[in-house]
């Protein structure tokens, strides 16, 4: 019993905290700060591309926050950070001007997070997304 309580206040935890760093990440994104402008210069997809993942980081960030989507979120999320961890090992470091690998390192918090809630929430993902493609097929 105290395991499950346990787990159900981990799941919530690292639901939130995802959600929060995507959330309040898109400041920087939609602002057009500097470091964003050229995280996005650097691997070529400036600005659209940094409108783009702001949009999808706002929408994996809005459904980690609500229960029934959590899991969807999750997976939005997990895709997204493996694209800004992937940037991150190949084009830009781990470190980025000079933010000691700050922004590496909560790529690195939102994926554990996510991973976190998707396998809490799997049994449920495999019926909502059996339920999605027998729907569509």
């Amino acid at each position: 019993m105290k395991t499950e309580k346990t787990n159900l206040i981990i799941f919530h935890a690292t639901r939130i905290l995802a959600a929060v760093i995507l959330l309040q990440t898109l400041y920087f994104k939609f602002t057009g700060s500097p470091e964003s402008i050229y995280i996005f210069s650097t691997i070529g997809i400036e600005p659209w591309g940094r409108f783009a993942v702001g949009t999808a980081e706002l929408l994996a960030g809005a459904l980690l926050l609500i229960r029934a989507t959590a899991w969807l979120g999750a997976v939005m999320a997990l895709g997204l950070m493996a694209g800004a961890l992937m940037m991150h090992l190949t084009l830009l470091g781990i470190v980025v001007q000079n933010d000691g690998g700050y922004l590496f390192a909560l790529a690195c918090v939102v994926t554990l997070s996510s991973a976190y809630v998707l396998w809490h929430e799997r049994h449920l993902a495999t019926i909502r997304l059996l339920v999605l493609i027998k729907r569509f097929i």
